[in-house]
């Protein structure tokens, strides 16, 4: 090929790849608070974001923003995506207390019996019992993960009593309401905060799952794990990611039907496969010793 060529080439490529940039119609802004390397960004929202971008042929473009990196604290992505602050926002419902309700009682261990993906299709298949918490946003998915394991920094728990008097990190009010039972304080905080918490000494442990220990290197501010029986977990949290209702009211049909079609029990059933998977990986970072089982 000779220069000619190529710099026709090159000119042709070059306005192909403006004029796809260009064809973008409606420009959706997720925001979330964990770290980009997180599973919750590279297993569920990249994924979901490629697939929606894809699905409506460039016209619906995503921008994510890991970290908090549109401003605020944690607790505050509800109020977020539901006033406009941003379009769409993946936070857990814990984390406004009372809000929700309804939700809550799929995070008790009584019902979350460790497989994220039943409990996301028996989300699914109830939705309509919770829809009322949702009412001021457009829900995506309702989710949870695998559940969480016990983890302290220095003390080695043989039986439930040994908890007693320890200061564990809780992601929401279920969980401290478990916590309590066992004689444990609960603590409540967002995840963000854990490292300078464990490493600090301002409390003893956390209820965590095991994928987000590689992000935030919680194996190396923790000594021990545990589960319970036959590697039960301690309950769970729910997740919510939502869209802004005016948001989603605005889009032509359309694209409203992309986001339809990415959305709900399909979309369920796939995420709990990829919690399942994320979980693996991390539990082995988990070597000194392995997660033991708290009866």
């Amino acid at each position: 090929m000779n220069i000619i060529n190529r710099v026709a080439v090159g000119i042709v490529t070059t306005a192909l790849s403006y004029t796809t940039a260009q064809a973008a119609e409606v420009t959706l802004t997720v925001h979330h608070f964990i770290s980009p390397k997180a599973p919750t960004q590279t297993v569920l929202i990249e994924p979901w974001a490629k697939k929606v971008e894809a699905d409506s042929n460039g016209r619906i473009e995503i921008k994510i923003f890991p970290s908090m990196s549109m401003g605020g604290k944690p607790p505050e992505l509800y109020r977020q995506v539901r006033d406009g602050v941003a379009d769409i926002v993946w936070t857990l419902p814990g984390y406004t207390p009372g809000v929700f309700p309804r939700s809550e009682v799929f995070e008790l261990p009584t019902v979350h019996r460790g497989s994220a993906e039943a409990t996301n299709q028996a989300i699914q298949e109830n939705f309509a019992l919770i829809a009322d918490d949702y009412k001021d946003v457009h829900p995506i998915l309702i989710h949870v993960h695998s559940g969480a394991a016990l983890h302290t920094v220095s003390k080695q728990i043989t039986t439930v009593a040994d908890v007693k008097g320890l200061k564990l990190r809780t992601p929401s009010r279920t969980g401290a309401w478990m916590l309590e039972a066992w004689g444990a304080e609960p603590v409540g905080m967002p995840v963000p905060a854990l490292p300078q918490a464990l490493s600090k000494g301002t409390i003893d442990g956390t209820l965590v799952p095991f994928e987000i220990f590689p992000p935030l290197k919680l194996h190396q501010l923790t000594k021990y794990s545990y589960e319970g029986d036959d590697k039960s977990r301690f309950g769970t949290s729910v997740f919510m990611f939502a869209m802004n209702k005016d948001r989603y009211n605005s889009l032509p049909d359309d694209l409203k039907k992309v986001i339809d079609d990415n959305s709900g029990a399909a979309w369920a059933q796939s995420i709990g496969h990829n919690w399942i998977g994320s979980k693996s990986p991390a539990k082995r970072c988990r070597s000194n010793p392995a997660a033991k089982s708290l009866a």
